[in-house]
């Protein structure tokens, strides 16, 4: 009888990768996922609720679950951004700056953000109102 190879029978599961960064940036990724939560899913959000939104990101009608909270996942990308390796941060760092730059577009200034505490001082994207 004819023998498997060993390892012929196991399923290695498939760690999820973010389309246009390098292996070695999607593994630093990967390394930071227990202490900064799931950054390629806050990723595909971010661009999602961005891109689907029209001319305008109704940022007051999002669902209160923060899988879908804008600034829920620009939170994890931004301490993601911070932790990662100079290198593999640039290279997220570019794929989040196009989105900012539409998420921009399609919102306007806060002028009373900051008195609304710390958390919405310190991030920009908090700082921002659905543009109508």
């Amino acid at each position: 009888m004819a023998r498997n190879a060993p390892g012929a029978g196991r399923v290695t599961p498939r760690t999820p990768t973010i389309d246009g960064l390098s292996s070695r940036a999607n593994a630093a990724i990967q390394a930071l996922r227990p202490r900064i939560g799931d950054v390629g899913g806050a990723l595909r959000t971010y661009r999602r609720e961005i891109r689907q939104a029209g001319r305008w990101i109704d940022l007051a009608g999002q669902c209160p679950s923060p899988s879908c909270d804008i600034s829920f996942q620009r939170d994890i990308l931004e301490a993601a951004l911070h932790a990662l390796p100079r290198d593999a941060a640039r290279e997220l760092r570019r794929l989040v700056a196009a989105l900012d730059e539409e998420f921009l577009r399609k919102t306007l200034p806060d002028p009373w953000a900051a008195a609304r505490g710390p958390r919405h001082a310190r991030a920009w994207w908090r700082q921002r109102l659905e543009d109508r």
